[in-house]
């Protein structure tokens, strides 16, 4: 959409329209109503006065929610603007549905003993768990097979290592994407025992109106019980609203997980930079508009970008909604509005990551050529098997003939090894080691 203020509903909006079922107002209203309608039904089958309610008719109920519409929404949003309520907004839509089923003599059981809390603070975490298993976690475990594929297939292929930007000890292109899988499974497992609660306790977390009507009902089992029904634990003790922990427990490990994936597309944009991949071209698209020849690593380049906009807000979340003044105040709620923005932004880097990844071509000439030009990360390997051999300082030895000598050829280190007072058959197995096949492990 041209019009959009966020780059989310405008230019991204290919990607991100399937976060509107969760994450925009008409989700947040339909969740709001789903809750007051369960709820409802709830009580239905726990307080004497509506037990005469027959059971086909409290199923009927369901479609309230079920057959909801832009249409409905537009309703409950006509209405706020008399009420200035959203909640009580969507209490009198409820209400109007339930006396079309005629239920009309039971309509102040609709919201009964609520605050409004109750229901934002129940819907808000049901919609971020679905968001989440139906939509973020689906993208983020196909990024992970993508990366785990390049892992499998470059499993052999050795590549020279760099640490602190210079020549290292050999790996394999393999094991470094490897590297990310593991990381990103171990996260995932983490934030996997992340579970999200509701506060459900009317309106100081007491259940005080509940129990002052209905003293010989055990509310807080009833509580337990019903958001337990909607797939979500609800916190025991509580202000008006909730506390948030929960919440922010999750952003950080999403924040954590999109900064695993910054790293990797850092690493993957450096690979590219030094020709180690290639990057597929595609007839029609153009990498700069000045230079013809290039192909830029783009992919890598959005996600790096949308991560950071994500966990910029992700933090922010986490540090914010534990906060509240005494009881409550209503930062939380503007707050969480934007609660899908930064998952908006996740869900676009991990679509550009699996695009990236798919363009990339490996260039083993230039692996093999950066392996033969350093010859010298072998003397890591030489001098571990002369101390093994008890050979006298051998770090020394290797220190004197590597360091600072930019010219450490294969000849270089044979004249070297020559030179070495030790049998033929330890020089053999040292002159055996090459850049190519001191790989260790290739996991």
């Amino acid at each position: 959409m041209l019009t959009a203020i966020s780059p989310l509903d405008g230019r991204y909006t290919q990607t991100t329209s399937v976060l509107q079922k969760y994450f925009s107002e008409f989700a947040l209203i339909k969740y709001r109503v789903y809750v007051e309608v369960k709820y409802f039904q709830k009580l239905a089958k726990t307080i004497p006065q509506l037990n005469g309610i027959n059971d086909d008719v409290l199923t009927t109920l369901d479609d309230i929610y079920t057959t909801f519409s832009l249409e409905d929404a537009t309703k409950i949003k006509e209405t706020e603007k008399v009420t200035n309520h959203d909640v009580k907004a969507v209490e009198y839509f409820v209400k109007e549905k339930l006396s079309s089923a005629g239920l009309g003599q039971f309509l102040e059981f609709v919201h009964f003993g609520l605050t409004s809390q109750d229901i934002n603070n129940t819907a808000t975490p049901l919609l971020i768990k679905n968001a989440i298993e139906e939509v973020i976690l689906p993208k983020l475990h196909e990024l992970v097979a993508s990366i785990r594929e390049k892992a499998s297939m470059y499993k052999d292929i050795p590549m020279l290592a760099r640490t602190h930007g210079q020549a290292a000890s050999p790996t394999t292109m393999g094991k470094e994407y490897y590297v990310f899988v593991e990381r990103l499974e171990d996260e995932i497992n983490l934030l996997n025992q992340i579970q999200l609660k509701a506060k459900f306790g009317g309106a100081t977390g007491n259940y005080n109106a509940h129990l002052a009507a209905f003293p010989q009902i055990d509310w807080r089992t009833f509580g337990d019980e019903f958001v337990e029904s909607l797939g979500l634990k609800r916190a025991k003790t509580t202000t008006q609203i909730a506390h948030y922990d929960d919440h922010g427990a999750l952003f950080h490990s999403w924040s954590r997980i999109n900064t695993i994936l910054v790293d990797y597309a850092r690493d993957i944009w450096t690979y590219v930079s030094m020709d180690y991949f290639k990057q597929k071209t595609k007839a029609g698209e153009i990498g700069s508009s000045a230079m013809p020849h290039k192909v830029n690593p783009i992919d890598f380049e959005n996600a790096e970008g949308n991560l950071g906009l994500a966990n910029a807000l992700f933090e922010y979340l986490s540090a914010k909604l534990p906060i509240s003044r005494l009881q409550r105040d209503l930062t939380d709620s503007t707050v969480l509005r934007n609660v899908g923005v930064p998952f908006g932004h996740s869900l676009i880097a991990y679509t550009s990551l699996i695009k990236g990844n798919t363009k990339l071509e490996l260039n083993t000439l230039k692996l093999h050529q950066d392996l033969d030009n350093n010859w010298a990360v072998v003397a890591e390997a030489i001098q571990n098997i002369l101390r093994r051999e008890m050979y006298p300082e051998p770090y020394e030895a290797l220190k004197n003939l590597t360091r600072g000598n930019a010219h450490i050829t294969k000849d270089v280190i044979y004249q070297f090894v020559d030179s070495l007072a030790i049998s033929d058959d330890i020089k053999n197995e040292i002159k055996a080691i090459t850049p190519h096949n001191y790989v260790g492990y290739t996991f």
